[in-house]
């Protein structure tokens, strides 16, 4: 995962709230960013993997926080198909770069919260028709997702069952 960075935002804090910078031209020199785009997600919302071959991805979380995977989809690479997972919130400021040919999906752990990505590719837009996607539990990524924690329905033991959520949507892989 050599080419996924992670940057710190300087914030500044005081009893009316938070205060910060989220992007300068000075910290990554050689990308373009073209456009930005959001999503507001309910606690517990898994929002799936998907990526394309020309997007770069600054993502960050300006309200809440989750939890977010980036997987190597690179084929020629020794890492192809590995995966790292950050927690970004609006609290430690935490941007991740993630790279052309790299999924990404994102899992709400607050109540709510606002993933923002900030786009740099040459050309047009690669919508979702030149897009590709990764199953959230495809048994090869093996990825660890936060668990839900709910109360099982025996009355005669109050343990906890482990399960998955669903994803909301999920996009169809397109050949390019």
């Amino acid at each position: 995962m050599i080419k996924v960075k992670v940057y710190k935002n300087i914030s500044f804090r005081d009893k009316r709230g938070y205060y910060w910078t989220a992007w300068r031209k000075s910290l990554i020199k050689d990308l373009e960013f073209k456009h930005d785009k959001f999503s507001l997600s309910k606690k517990n919302v898994l929002r799936g993997l998907h990526g394309d071959k020309k997007t770069w991805k600054l993502i960050s979380c300006p309200y809440g926080k989750f939890f977010l995977v980036v997987v190597n989809c690179v084929k020629s690479s020794k890492n192809y198909l590995k995966w790292k997972s950050y927690i970004l919130s609006h609290k430690n400021g935490l941007q991740v770069l993630v790279p052309p040919n790299y999924a990404n999906g994102h899992y709400c752990l607050s109540n709510e919260c606002l993933f923002h990505y900030k786009l740099a590719y040459k050309g047009k837009y690669a919508d979702i028709d030149r897009q590709y996607s990764l199953r959230w539990n495809d048994p090869k990524l093996k990825i660890r997702w936060p668990l839900i924690k709910r109360k099982s329905r025996r009355k005669s033991k109050q343990k906890l069952n482990y399960i998955y959520l669903k994803p909301i949507l999920s996009v169809r892989d397109k050949k390019s």
